[in-house]
């Protein structure tokens, strides 16, 4: 049913990421699935930021990021099952449903913030993907 999962995770929270790719890749493991996994970096919010930062300091932030990606990568996804790594900055839901189109994913596995007794809803990027994306969508809490 699935070979192209699309697994996005957050680097800054990886014990939350470690238990949502183990799900994923559970997952490609009972459905033969490529595994590709996303982590986007938040865009630098207003153009003023963004200039001030200047375009080395952003390649030196993404370059970063996608070393940490692929060091945690050779960990907690079986070699087998690992597609491409992909590193983009922007805004998070859109770069997700974005790279879902472009490697043809037929489901995008998506982390959620555990409720607190005030809030009941999925985080606000899940939820946006769940919105918007044309394929299903597994949000694992």
């Amino acid at each position: 049913m699935f070979k192209t999962i699309l697994l996005a995770v957050d680097m800054n929270d990886l014990p939350e990421s470690g238990h949502v790719a183990e799900a994923a890749v559970r997952m490609a493991q009972c459905e033969g699935a490529r595994l590709h996994v996303i982590n986007v970096i938040p865009g630098s919010g207003m153009a003023m930021v963004g200039s001030y930062l200047g375009p080395d300091q952003a390649n030196a932030i993404k370059s970063e990021a996608a070393e940490k990606l692929k060091s945690w990568a050779a960990e907690a996804i079986p070699e087998a099952l690992l597609g491409e790594l992909h590193v983009m900055q922007g805004t998070i839901y859109h770069e997700i449903l974005k790279m879902a189109q472009k490697v043809g994913a037929d489901v995008i596995v998506v982390g959620a913030n555990r409720p607190a007794l005030k809030d009941y809803l999925v985080g606000p990027n899940a939820a946006r993907v769940v919105r918007h994306a044309p394929q299903s969508v597994l949000v694992i809490r």
